[in-house]
């Protein structure tokens, strides 16, 4: 690595009503260097990288690119300085083919037309390289979130950059996709490419990480290598104060009788059957690899995917449910892995956001009350921590940390019994997360039942009773808190690829024989 910086910022300002995003932050970003940047939601990070990507503009202050000013008035200004990124929030387009989103700024054609069959074989190796093994004509808006991170990826490093943004880049990843995508890094790094690098997951950036820049409050803290911080420094740079425990388990918290059970569930495209049980006051992880039946399972438990098969059963008493409104007025909620699209109107402000689940509690003979929306609003902003101006803010222009937390607002609003959070601190920082964390253990005590859905196992080890695994559309394996071992889980996991593996084998031998 030299010490050539590709990217200066001097004296970077930039201001939205009642806020001020960052300021008088000052950088140099080394050529060639993995460039980690922390700090907790609102810190000023997503505002940095919209700047560098020209979808904002300083307010004042000076960017240099390459020694030269550089001022994008548009991401394509960005495009054509090999300027990057990996979005946090998917940049995809939903009704395209996984090769058009990848492909969408450069097709292969000739003579006018777009060459298909040159297009779906790039494709091919474009997801090769990240390890999705899908079809090119997959249509974006049927995957799942993990594979539209890859996706992601894969548009980002098939062109050639000389700075790649990644945004929370392991978000929903496996431990094997991580790995692979550190490869990815590492090669990139060999050429010469710089990587900024944002995450909230810190054990992580060691293993690829050469400088780190922490922002607080829009503020420049520190930028230092990598190996001189711990993580506790880190984590008191970035929140101001120390965190003794990342992880919290209430053990004063005693798991109850059974409330909630699923029996024989199938969903549309599965051919097992799914059975479980959630006692009162209990926290049950939900593990698995990408595609191994997680999410769908949720999703046709709240209705909102089709259930083919199956009874649910709340205080022993069968519910039927086939739509999301069934599941809410039996009192069920599913805090969704896709915020953007499915957890927030990020049209409207705050305050509509967290109490559209429960219009009835302010309401009078029909009528809204203003004032009770702008109480019980402003109450659960308080109670969340939710960091905004004001409750009228436009949920659009929150951090996405802030973002989460309004989805969880509203359906504590709805004060449902059984809550599913499917990836509940995707893009949230250790402060934030802890802060959750908490929240769920309140919850908790109420005698409430709680599903947490997630790509970390750490999380889930952290702070569950039992988790459940997933592969293959089915449970395989299911871990109690005394039996909590990385290995063990992992290896439920992918208990049905080894089964897959084995057999193919077997009939390997026996045609050569």
């Amino acid at each position: 690595m030299n010490d050539i910086n590709i990217i200066e910022l001097k004296n970077i300002t930039k201001r939205f009503p009642g806020v001020t995003a960052l300021k008088q932050v000052n950088l140099e970003i080394i050529q060639g260097e993995v460039h980690i940047l922390v700090g907790q939601n609102g810190a000023g990070k997503s505002s940095l990288v919209k700047l560098l990507t020209g979808i904002y503009h300083p307010d004042e202050g000076e960017i240099f690119f390459e020694g030269r000013p550089y001022e994008p008035r548009t991401t394509f200004d960005a495009f054509q300085n090999g300027i990057r990124v990996v979005h946090q929030e998917f940049n995809l387009l939903p009704y395209l083919s996984v090769a058009e989103n990848i492909f969408f700024e450069k097709l292969p054609s000739h003579g006018g037309l777009v060459n298909y069959n040159k297009l779906y074989k790039d494709t091919e190796s474009a997801l090769a390289k990240v390890g999705l093994n899908i079809s090119p004509k997959t249509r974006v808006e049927t995957l799942g979130v993990a594979q539209m991170q890859l996706v992601e990826i894969a548009k980002a490093i098939h062109n050639e950059s000389k700075v790649l943004i990644m945004d929370e880049p392991t978000a929903t990843l496996t431990p094997k996709e991580i790995s692979r995508l550190f490869e990815i890094i590492s090669d990139l790094k060999s050429k010469g490419v710089t990587i900024i690098y944002i995450s909230h997951h810190l054990q992580e950036i060691y293993e690829i990480g050469d400088r780190v820049t922490v922002l607080r409050n829009g503020e420049w803290v520190t930028t230092r290598p990598l190996k001189e911080l711990m993580i506790p420094d880190l984590v008191k740079l970035m929140v101001g104060k120390e965190i003794e425990n990342e992880y919290p388990f209430d053990d004063t918290v005693k798991v109850g009788e059974k409330i909630f059970s699923v029996e024989n569930l199938r969903y549309r495209g599965n051919k097992h059957n799914i059975s479980f049980t959630v006692r009162a006051g209990e926290i049950l992880g939900i593990s698995g690899l990408v595609g191994s039946g997680r999410t769908e399972t949720m999703r046709a438990i709240f209705g909102a995917d089709q259930r083919e098969d199956g009874k649910i059963f709340l205080h022993n008493k069968e519910i039927t449910i086939q739509s999301p409104k069934d599941a809410v007025k039996n009192g069920i909620s599913l805090l969704t892995e896709d915020r953007k699209t499915q957890g927030v109107i990020l049209s409207m402000n705050i305050a509509v956001n967290q109490t559209i689940t429960a219009l009835e509690k302010i309401s009078k003979n029909g009528l809204l009350q203003n004032n009770t929306e702008l109480r019980e609003s402003e109450k659960l902003v308080r109670d969340i921590g939710i960091v905004c101006p004001s409750i009228n803010q436009l949920v659009r222009n929150l951090s996405g940390g802030n973002q989460q937390k309004v989805v969880l607002a509203k359906w504590l609003f709805r004060d449902a019994e059984i809550l599913i959070f499917d990836e509940p601190t995707r893009g949230i920082d250790v402060g934030a997360r802890y802060e959750i964390y908490l929240l769920l253990w309140k919850l908790a005590a109420l005698g409430k039942g709680i599903i947490v859905v997630s790509s970390d196992l750490d999380e889930l080890i952290g702070i569950c009773h039992r988790i459940l695994v997933f592969s293959d559309g089915k449970i395989t394996g299911e871990v109690n808190r005394e039996e909590f071992d990385q290995e063990r889980i992992l290896s439920f996991a992918y208990a049905e690829y080894i089964h897959q593996n084995a057999q193919d084998l077997n009939h390997e031998i026996k045609t050569l024989n």
